[in-house]
């Protein structure tokens, strides 16, 4: 029987525990534990939950690494100390500091020996592919993403994170009439900024200064700064019963000509239930890559332009060319 792929997860959040549930569903691999900065009691699959001052003891009983932390303030951290310990994979997406994020992590990673897969999920992740395949087919056009409706993990924990807010939950929503301009052929001049609200809900500490609150964050630079960004504030039991759910989804779209008269619109979308779970999912699906890239001795960073997508499949090359070519 083949020796199944040892993963780890760091964080244990709703990333954390949909990357939980994300293993059972990948009979080649099995989780080994659930690392937290709390000290956690128990876990949903009944794998030891241990305190993450005392990962390094787990150097050689876990081949992959799960990073379920958020962008803002963890994975800038965790993502460089864990990669000099263990194979990694994370969704950190921060788009504007992808670039300084993999040269960190490529450098520690190459030192130690192990590999950095960064920023998995769908965007980037899934999205960034596309947009990769669809400028490669249609040179000639322009790339257009539309996120949302729906919760934005990030933004949310970057809202969490603003002195004040003791919970908080953010919406995504594109503007339809530009969605429809594009897949109607058109190529309205529209930045991401133009093409998106932001809508926050806040639930404030008892005595917070509210306008504060929303100064911070309708001036946070790569979050809310240039959008057009509401904020609401409501009490925690209004947010309990109405914004506890974490959908999401979007489309990616290219339109292009091969000819002056013939233009071709590739659009690639996802409708999420939930936002957690499916990044979770492909997280694991990366990680299954991840150890065949370190079986193959590759050490350093990575993203999801270098990897095949044979290797994130369990099946061979024999059964995904007669199953799925």
């Amino acid at each position: 029987m083949m020796q199944k792929i040892r993963i780890g997860i760091v964080g244990y959040g709703n990333l954390g525990k949909g990357a939980e549930l994300a293993v059972k569903h990948n009979p080649d691999m099995e989780l080994v534990a659930v690392f937290s900065r709390r000290h956690l009691t128990e876990t949903n699959s009944g794998v030891p939950a241990v305190f993450l001052a005392d990962v390094a003891n787990y150097r050689e009983k876990v081949d992959v690494m799960l990073l379920c932390g958020g962008s803002a303030t963890d994975l800038v951290e965790q993502g460089p100390q864990l990669a000099a310990l263990f194979n990694t994979v994370d969704s950190f997406d921060t788009h504007a500091k992808i670039p300084g994020y993999f040269a960190t992590m490529d450098q520690v990673a190459k030192e130690a020996g192990t590999v950095a897969t960064i920023s998995v999920g769908w965007d980037p992740g899934l999205f960034s592919l596309n947009r990769l395949l669809a400028g490669a087919v249609l040179p000639q056009g322009t790339d257009y993403t539309f996120w949302g409706k729906g919760v934005s993990q990030g933004h949310s924990d970057a809202l969490r994170h603003v002195p004040g807010v003791k919970e908080a939950k953010q919406y995504t929503i594109p503007r339809e009439a530009i969605v429809s301009a594009v897949r109607s052929g058109q190529n309205p001049a529209s930045s991401s900024a133009e093409s998106h609200i932001r809508d926050c809900y806040v639930v404030a500490q008892p005595g917070a200064d509210l306008a504060a609150i929303e100064t911070k964050i309708k001036t946070m630079p790569h979050y809310f700064a240039g959008y057009e960004t509401h904020v609401t504030f409501l009490s925690e039991e209004e947010f309990q019963a109405n914004h506890t759910g974490i959908p999401h989804g979007g489309v990616v779209l290219r339109s292009g000509k091969t000819s002056p008269a013939v233009g071709h619109v590739i659009e690639f979308g996802l409708k999420l239930d939930s936002n957690p779970e499916f990044t979770s999912s492909v997280l694991v699906a990366y990680a299954r890559a991840t150890y065949r890239l370190a079986q193959h001795k590759f050490t350093g960073a990575c993203t999801v332009f270098d990897i095949p997508f044979a290797w994130l499949s369990p099946k061979s090359g024999e059964e995904l060319r007669r199953e799925l070519l």
